[in-house]
């Protein structure tokens, strides 16, 4: 018997949306449907001054972004049922996990916010959702992130290789997965998302594809030093963070000398994501055999070069080698998070998040 879930993503890069319709009658799971759906650039300028620390705006324009993002997510979802042959009645729910406009797990309470109306999903596709998965992770005491652990460990374990997954995208969080031992993992830092604001700030690209404009630089050593001395990089795991704490600001903070080219900046910051993770996987993950990197970064062939020169001693692959493509892993993540809750089985891992038990994440939106 079939099934079939969908799992929408949105991360910290902004550009839009992963929606992906995956059978988990099957092992490893069989991706019935994948597709990308871009957001308008009105809606990714109205979420970047959302998610400004110095933002002043109203609730109204928080309410429309939530309303405008569940409409958004929900024609992603038609679209794929449309493209590929696939009816409502198909699905057994959607997982989505929404866009983080604010995440501060260091706060007293602590708090993560997601946007994307789940009622509004729900009566435009006619489909279950599960939706909100960190604030019960919070609410028991964690960070509420990093979540895709939990899938990573089902679905990559190997009883043979100890192994780390490596999410790049805007941030970047590794899972280590070593055998009879406690699942572990974390954000590293950066991934993607100062490259990309730096060359959007000065070139009006979206993102350096290939890594070609950070391989025509020079890293500068005494710059990378700097940046590594931030005490986020010093921080015992649980940890998380996002684009509140690394993102423009946290650059004009650091970049102090005007002697300093724009291409050799971008070269250390495509050495600073590369150095960042690691030192986490040295420090954490010593004994890893087999890295398998997922996310956008995955694409990015100048920053993988880059992370097998730090790490000469490990294999370093795509988790397309594990059979799932690395665009896919984290929308899939969340189908399966969608699966756990409606089973009504935990998704978060307290040796991961540091919340004080185990718990069932989100809430069901019925049809």
């Amino acid at each position: 018997m079939s099934e079939i879930f969908i799992g929408i993503m949105s991360g910290t890069s902004l550009d839009g949306v992963d929606c992906v319709a995956v059978d988990f009658s099957y092992r490893p799971p069989r991706i019935l449907a994948w597709s990308f759906h871009p957001y308008s650039q009105i809606l990714r300028e109205r979420l970047l001054e959302l998610m400004q620390p110095d933002w002043h705006g109203g609730l109204d324009e928080v309410g429309h972004i939530d309303a405008e993002l569940g409409r958004t997510y929900a024609e992603a979802v038609l679209s794929i049922l449309e493209g590929h042959q696939l009816a409502a009645s198909d699905i057994m729910a959607i997982g989505c996990h929404g866009q983080t406009v604010r995440h501060a797990p260091e706060q007293n309470p602590a708090f993560s916010i997601q946007l994307g109306d789940p009622n509004r999903i729900a009566e435009l596709t006619g489909i279950a959702v599960v939706a909100d998965f960190r604030r019960r992770d919070i609410a028991a005491g964690g960070q509420g992130a990093p979540l895709v652990p939990a899938f990573h460990q089902d679905i990559f374990y190997s009883p043979t290789e100890n192994r780390v997954i490596l999410n790049i995208g805007g941030i970047a969080n590794i899972t280590r997965l070593a055998n009879n031992q406690p699942v572990t993992g974390f954000d590293t830092g950066p991934g993607n998302i100062l490259m990309d604001l730096w060359i959007q700030e000065h070139r009006g690209e979206d993102y350096d594809k290939d890594g070609a404009w950070a391989a025509s630089g020079q890293i500068r050593d005494d710059l990378l030093q700097a940046l590594l001395e931030d005490p986020y990089f010093h921080q015992s795991p649980p940890k998380s963070t996002g684009r509140e704490y690394f993102n423009l600001d946290w650059m004009d903070l650091q970049l102090q000398d005007p002697m300093i080219t724009e291409t050799d900046i971008q070269s250390t910051l495509a050495e600073l994501t590369a150095s960042s993770i690691a030192i986490a996987i040295r420090e954490h993950a010593a004994d890893t055999a087999g890295l398998y990197v997922c996310g956008g970064g995955a694409f990015n062939s100048h920053l993988m070069q880059r992370l097998q020169a730090q790490l000469p001693e490990v294999t370093i692959e795509t988790t397309e080698t594990l059979g799932i493509p690395p665009d896919q892993v984290e929308a899939i993540a969340f189908a399966w998070l969608a699966r756990q809750t409606l089973r009504g089985h935990p998704g978060n891992l307290p040796s991961v998040t540091g919340a004080e038990h185990l718990v069932i994440l989100g809430g069901i939106y019925s049809a």
